[in-house]
């Protein structure tokens, strides 16, 4: 590449990479340095007390995000590879209304969706299906932000996962018809394979999200432990006023979510080569 490229290419890059280390890396480092501070003075302590406090926290955290995660790309493997083999524009639009949805609309029309005497039930009663006066739901635990969460991200996978089916060409596919295959068998032989390594981003994409929930949380929970990280620094900012294991907490969620944006960026460079 000729010098005056190169510098065209750094000016280009600035911009952005100014927003990522403004907005990213600036506050990352303030956090760690904060997360070492207590009364003024260097210390572990905060990320001692995160250990012994939170510890089942962070492993709830993920539970849920692997779950709902899970959830999603598997019905979005499915979904969309029917989608591209029987095109069908109504239903694809109806699956990415979420997208447009704020994360706090979503989780207060599940909380009167899934609760005991939410909408849900209240329609199943008048089918007979469940007695009122003792009804079950899933709303105010993990199921029920699982749900939430599922509901939310399908919108984006189905964005993804689909615009990454519609890369591989119809010659396959028409090939896989030619010899009989089914509908799935061209969903598991051809285009999932083909698309592994949009899938791998997708899903960084959504897992990052889900770590970072705390509208749905906040709404659907329980109130009680185990609740997901973000909970447990909102709590222990504006009720405790304990800013250094908050930062902890904070870093320790950044460090998952790097751990993923690091796979994410060997698998973007592994496609690029």
């Amino acid at each position: 590449m000729r010098p005056s490229l190169r510098i065209a290419s750094l000016i280009i890059a600035l911009p952005p990479l100014a927003i990522v280390v403004w907005l990213f890396f600036i506050p990352f480092l303030s956090s760690a340095h904060l997360s070492f501070l207590r009364e003024d003075q260097w210390t572990l302590r905060n990320y001692f007390l995160v250990w012994r406090l939170y510890r089942y926290d962070i492993l709830y955290t993920l539970w849920i995000a692997f779950v709902s995660l899970a959830a999603v790309l598997a019905i979005a493997v499915l979904l969309c590879g029917y989608l591209r083999v029987h095109t069908n524009k109504p239903v694809e639009f109806l699956f990415k209304i979420p997208l447009f949805i704020p994360f706090v609309v979503v989780g207060h029309a599940m909380r009167v969706l899934l609760a005991p005497k939410g909408t849900l039930n209240s329609v199943l009663s008048q089918v007979g299906l469940i007695n009122l006066n003792d009804p079950p739901s899933i709303a105010f635990g993990w199921m029920g932000i699982a749900v939430s969460l599922i509901w939310k991200n399908l919108a984006l996978a189905v964005l993804l996962v689909l615009g990454a089916y519609r890369s591989v060409d119809e010659t396959y596919l028409e090939a896989a018809r030619n010899f009989g295959a089914s509908t799935f068998r061209q969903i598991r032989d051809i285009l999932l394979p083909m698309s592994a390594a949009s899938l791998a981003v997708a899903g960084a994409f959504m897992f990052t999200s889900m770590l970072a929930s705390f509208s749905v949380p906040l709404m659907i929970g329980s109130g009680e432990p185990p609740q997901m990280v973000m909970i447990d620094v909102y709590y222990r900012i504006n009720y405790q006023g304990d800013y250094g294991t908050a930062n902890a907490l904070g870093v320790v969620s950044y460090l998952l979510a790097m751990g993923v944006a690091g796979y994410y960026l060997r698998t973007i460079t592994r496609k690029e080569t």
